[in-house]
């Protein structure tokens, strides 16, 4: 996989919306500022991309719109990261105008740029991982950068400070809290806290004793069910598959699985279906071991373990459960590709290699 570099002060970097339009929306507009403010104080420039904030309705029924933005932040020579600037379920659209499109792929293989988000998004991922680029689960604009409280979340801001920096290893620790998801994202919601909760689980282990290290790959459950099926299109699976986005049998093999469960907190059958969906295309019989995210605001938090044990019982799979990654707040980076090592006899995870290329920092960093 080729990394990119990390980001430096005074870095360009766009924003742009691959999936839902909302960033457009006037109704957003005290979360841009926002988001704005704390890129500025982080020592970056933001660009938004030319179809970036043109709204719900004319980024639904332009999709080329959408890959041109994408396109554009990779071959101008001054963007050094790509932001998200949130998810949504449509991202596969996107695939005709950039896989097809050879000055794109090339650009992304030539030039390898730090690229951020989560849950939809994942279809994004999977086509860098596809084209050999190392991207990152992780921090998006709305979700992240735009927090409505009067900072960023601390376990957050260690996030994304890791974007400037290069440690040849990364130990990521528990969150010692966790916050519910806001109902309220108006202007009226800005300077309050988030309901937060002391973290009692840590890091749970389902099964499985010693080390176990695989390299990543993963997303939001929902989506890679989404491109096996007609769940929620019925176009989506055959563009996935025209353009192999979900990765063959073989290709799992060793590696370590990242799921999480998105804001729809599908429920404990549909739950099932999924892992059974992932099992149907021989990825929990090739993998080492299963890393699973704290499901948003802890909903079927039991019944989840349940399915998952009972799923991969005849595998025997190693599973680390209530990782802070995904759409449960806080939120931390896992680099797709990259060699992790799962602990499982004192609970932790830890990624093993740089994030990025370039000098190395420091022997070992802590994201908390």
């Amino acid at each position: 996989m080729s990394k990119p570099e990390p980001l430096q002060h005074g870095d360009h970097v766009a924003l742009v919306s691959l999936s839902s339009g909302i960033l457009g929306e006037q109704a957003a507009k005290h979360q841009r500022t926002l988001a704005e403010k704390r890129l500025h104080a982080a020592g970056l420039v933001p660009e938004y991309m030319p179809h970036a904030r043109r709204g719900l309705d004319y980024l639904a029924t332009h999709p080329e719109a959408r890959a041109e933005d994408l396109k554009l932040a990779f071959w101008n020579a001054q963007i050094k990261g790509i932001f998200c600037a949130i998810g949504g379920d449509d991202t596969y659209r996107l695939l005709p105008y950039l896989m097809t499109d050879h000055s794109f792929v090339c650009a992304v293989q030539d030039t390898p740029k730090i690229f951020s988000g989560f849950s939809d998004t994942t279809i994004n991922h999977l086509m860098f991982y596809r084209l050999g680029m190392q991207s990152f689960y992780g921090p998006n604009i709305l979700n992240d950068w735009a927090e409505l409280d009067k900072q960023l979340l601390p376990y957050t801001a260690e996030t994304l400070n890791h974007y400037f920096t290069n440690p040849a290893r990364t130990v990521i620790p528990s969150s010692p809290v966790w916050y519910e998801e806001r109902k309220d994202f108006s202007v009226r919601a800005v300077d309050t806290p988030r309901v937060s909760h002391p973290e009692i689980h840590g890091y749970e282990v389902l099964r499985g004793t010693g080390q176990v290290y695989g390299r990543l790959l993963g997303g939001c459950l929902d989506s890679l069910y989404d491109i096996l099926t007609t769940n929620r299109y019925p176009d989506e699976a055959r563009a996935a598959a025209a353009y192999q986005i979900f990765p063959a049998a073989d290709e799992w093999q060793g590696k370590i699985l990242f799921i999480e469960t998105s804001e729809d907190r599908p429920s404990p059958a549909l739950y099932r279906r999924m892992l059974d969906k992932l099992d149907e295309q021989g990825v929990l019989a090739a993998v080492n071991g299963i890393i699973v995210g704290k499901p948003q605001d802890e909903q079927y938090y039991a019944d989840y373990q349940d399915i998952l044990t009972k799923v991969t019982a005849s595998y025997e799979t190693p599973i680390l459960y209530n990782v802070n990654f995904g759409h449960a707040y806080p939120r931390t980076i896992l680099p797709y590709g990259a060699l992790a090592k799962i602990d499982l006899d004192e609970p932790g995870l830890t990624i093993e290699e740089p994030y990025f290329s370039g000098p190395i920092d420091q022997p070992a960093a802590s994201l908390a």
